[in-house]
Parts: structure tokens; sequence; C-alpha cells
């Protein structure tokens, strides 16, 4: 595997933990930290960037759908691996 797409797995699960810890701190509730996602997704997803391929864009979303699912995860007392989190999110698209 690419060492970038390892740093990305590693950058991407350190980031659920950081939005549990955040949550669990009572700094942000779980859908204040879901509409700040939801509000990166539709920046994405209205960028006019004519040049980004479907492909591209999924690639970008892709982060932002996984952490999503750690928060749904998290909202239910779940947890899973990241392989957990890719095989669904490559399900949604």
């Amino acid at each position: 595997m690419n060492t970038a797409n390892l740093q990305l797995k590693g950058l991407i699960m350190a980031m659920a933990s950081i939005c549990d810890a955040i949550v669990d701190k009572q700094l942000l509730t779980r859908e204040e930290i879901d509409a700040a996602l939801s509000k990166a997704q539709e920046a994405i997803e209205e960028d006019d960037d004519h040049e980004l391929s479907g492909a591209n864009r999924a690639a970008i979303l892709f982060p932002i759908r996984v952490l999503q699912l750690a928060s749904e995860a998290g909202r239910k007392g779940e947890g899973a691996t990241f392989s957990d989190y890719a095989k669904r999110v490559g399900k949604l698209s």
C-alpha cells in the first residue's frame, strides 16, 4: 500500500478518536460535529472545479464520509475498524 494512504488511514482514525474525545468532554455535541462534517461535504460538492473527475471528488469526500460513519458509530456506542468504515463508504458511493 502507498505510504501516503497509510498516513491518511492513521490521520482519519486519529481524527475520529479526537471527535469522540471532544464529545466526551462536552465541548461539542455529535450533532455539531456532524453539522461541521456536512458543511465540509457540501462545500466540496458545490465546488465548480470542472477538472475533477467523479472519482477524484469521491476521493476527496472519502475522509469526511469515514468520519461521519465513525460519529454515527460513536452515537450508537459502537466502534469499527478503518476497513469496516472504508467498506461502508464504498457501499454509499
